[in-house]
């Protein structure tokens, strides 16, 4: 067993909320020291709930294996004590609002004078320059102005994804951004500047249906947990509950007919020949399916769909995800410390057999401020 891909690798955050504590507890699941600087008050993600035995449950999401250190940054102290740990951090993440970092001394041009091979993050709504610069920005908002809201929900009212989706994505680019950038740096020896704004991640996660929408001349309609450009795809009532399945081509289709429905008959339906028809003509291919699934189980439907190699899923609420078998037999869960005692905490998805992740304690508030200031007066 190796170490820890990052061990050695020291990362200085002021963050708040999701995105950025995002990007930087996946670098301390993979070995770097995450520094995570908070007022007296702390992260407001520490207060968003209580439902984790008293704790937010953002927050221990979000803040395993890190170092919380108070740090007053209105004051002439805290703002030395922050500029002399970025001197020495490999990478800097900041997702303040815009211009606050540049208030501190700490913009990308006087970090990296400070600290040449720094890798600087910063996390935004929208970017630097341009006029929406200054606008607040949260996740909500961000799905409205990247169009995600246009595609999601049912035809009569949009719906917001029901995660944190967009801080999410920009918490993936900063990641992996990091990461490139730590490579790029062994390779020059210089650090680098990044930026992420959440309207761009968002908007890259949108591509497909910006492409449908710029090029075919039509708005990709919201479809509910329908697919909007495939047929069949979704849920389907059966005599006793509801399935999910998806035909992803024409051989599928024909299997369909023939071992779900068994009715081989219905593929050769000009209406259905194709997905572009059958999507065109939806309505008429669902009372087809149901008038079928109407005579079924769901577990009867569910095996004839594994008999045909047709992709199918059980829709499941939170309590049936924590005890999804497949997890349980892959032993994809670890215990991680929290002032609030142990709790069971999904390992990352990478699976490797060169080192097992470090899935730290989510620290409580400052509880590392005066061993990090002692460091730094110590050198």
């Amino acid at each position: 067993m190796n170490g820890l891909p990052l061990a050695g690798i020291t990362v200085v955050s002021i963050e708040q909320a999701v995105a950025a504590p995002f990007a930087t507890r996946q670098l301390a699941d993979l070995g770097a020291r995450v520094i995570k600087i908070e007022r007296d008050t702390g992260d407001f993600a520490r207060g968003y709930d209580t439902s984790v035995r008293g704790l937010a449950s953002y927050f221990v999401w979000l803040n395993r294996g890190k170092e919380s250190v108070v740090l007053d940054l209105k004051s002439d102290s805290g703002q030395s004590a922050l500029k002399k740990l970025v001197s020495r951090a490999d990478v800097f993440v900041q997702n303040l609002a815009p211009g606050a970092v540049e208030r501190l001394g700490l913009g990308p041009a006087e970090a990296r004078e400070l600290n040449p091979r720094l890798i600087h993050t910063s996390i935004s709504g929208y970017g630097r320059g341009g006029s929406y610069e200054n606008k607040k920005a949260y996740d909500l908002l961000i799905q409205c102005e990247a169009g995600f809201l246009s595609v999601t929900g049912t035809p009569e009212a949009p719906a917001k994804a029901g995660i944190s989706i967009a801080d999410i994505a920009a918490g993936m680019y900063a990641y992996s951004g990091i990461l490139t950038a730590i490579i790029q740096r062994s390779i020059t020896g210089a650090g680098s500047t990044l930026e992420i704004s959440m309207l761009e991640a968002l908007g890259e996660w949108m591509a497909q249906p910006y492409f449908y929408a710029e090029y075919g001349g039509t708005q990709q309609p919201r479809s509910g947990a329908q697919h909007a450009t495939i047929a069949p795809y979704g849920p389907f009532p059966t005599a006793d509950g509801t399935v999910f399945f998806g035909i992803q081509n024409e051989r599928e289709w024909r299997a369909f007919c023939e071992t779900v429905l068994h009715a081989p008959d219905v593929a050769a339906n000009d209406l259905f020949l194709s997905n572009t028809l059958r999507v065109t003509n939806r309505p008429a291919l669902h009372r087809q399916i149901e008038s079928v699934f109407r005579g079924l189980s769901s577990e009867q439907i569910l095996a004839r769909l594994d008999s045909a190699g047709i992709a199918n899923a059980a829709l499941r609420d939170m309590r049936g995800f924590a005890e999804h078998p497949q997890l349980a037999e892959r032993n994809r869960w670890q215990n991680v410390e929290t002032s609030a005692g142990a709790i069971r905490s999904l390992i990352p998805p990478v699976t490797t057999a060169d080192f097992e992740y470090r899935m730290g304690k989510v620290p409580a508030l400052g509880e590392d401020t005066d061993r990090v200031l002692d460091e730094l007066s110590r050198d």
